[in-house]
């Protein structure tokens, strides 16, 4: 080989090796580019994106709390209604206790107060049949006509029948109402009433005593009910 040829080839390699270097660096160079770029564009995206992701859990957040508020206000009300409706209910039921306990209270002090009426009654009655036990006399003190009076009326109704006569004859068993006609120790009116206890209804105060207690208890219940009616009216 001439020297010539040896330069020339020495030449052609520098050349041969400066281009591929300036190739490859030419594609190294573009390529690091490239990776930097998506690089960068990738951490941008990140950062972009992150920014309504974090915005919208804080929104999804605060939304889950209002409804929690929500449900728990619903709930609160639902239980105070429910407590204003069982209280309603609660107090309908005492008061429909209390109106019927009442009512039978009343019912039984009725049936006890009938009772001891008809037992009276009874009692009245029985005594008014002895009235002809007593001796007929020509004539009666007030003393006499009252101990007739204790015989004949039973003894826990004697002093309503004792208020009775005392303000209608004084226990005068001839007294006469010179206006109206009553006569007798309880004023019958008119006096001719007695005649069914007695045909000597005018002289007898056992029989006068047997039709007033006879009259008490049909008209009052009992000589105690007459002598109530008396106090509010003056009458009987």
């Amino acid at each position: 080989m001439s020297r010539i040829s040896v330069r020339g080839f020495a030449v052609a390699s520098a050349t041969a090796v400066t281009t591929v270097g300036a190739v490859v660096g030419v594609a190294a160079g573009h390529d690091q580019g490239t990776t930097d770029r998506v690089e960068a564009t990738a951490a941008d995206t990140t950062v972009l994106a992150g920014i309504p992701v974090a915005q919208n859990v804080q929104a999804q957040s605060a939304s889950l709390t209002q409804q929690a508020e929500s449900q728990t206000e619903a709930a609160d009300a639902a239980a105070k209604k429910e407590a204003e409706e069982a209280a309603r209910k609660q107090a309908a039921e005492d008061a429909t206790a209390k109106k019927e306990e009442a009512e039978k209270k009343a019912k039984e002090e009725a049936e006890e107060k009938a009772a001891k009426r008809d037992q009276e009654n009874i009692a009245s009655r029985s005594a008014a049949r002895d009235a002809s036990s007593f001796a007929v006399k020509g004539s009666y003190s007030v003393a006499e006509v009252q101990a007739i009076a204790r015989q004949m009326v039973p003894g826990d109704q004697f002093q309503c029948f004792s208020n009775i006569v005392n303000n209608e004859s004084s226990w005068d068993y001839t007294a006469t109402n010179a206006s109206s006609g009553a006569y007798g120790l309880v004023q019958a009116l008119p006096g001719t009433k007695m005649a069914s206890a007695g045909a000597d209804w005018r002289t007898n105060p056992a029989t006068q005593i047997k039709w007033g207690l006879s009259y008490m208890n049909e008209r009052y219940g009992s000589p105690c009910g007459a002598w109530s009616f008396w106090q509010a009216n003056q009458w009987y």
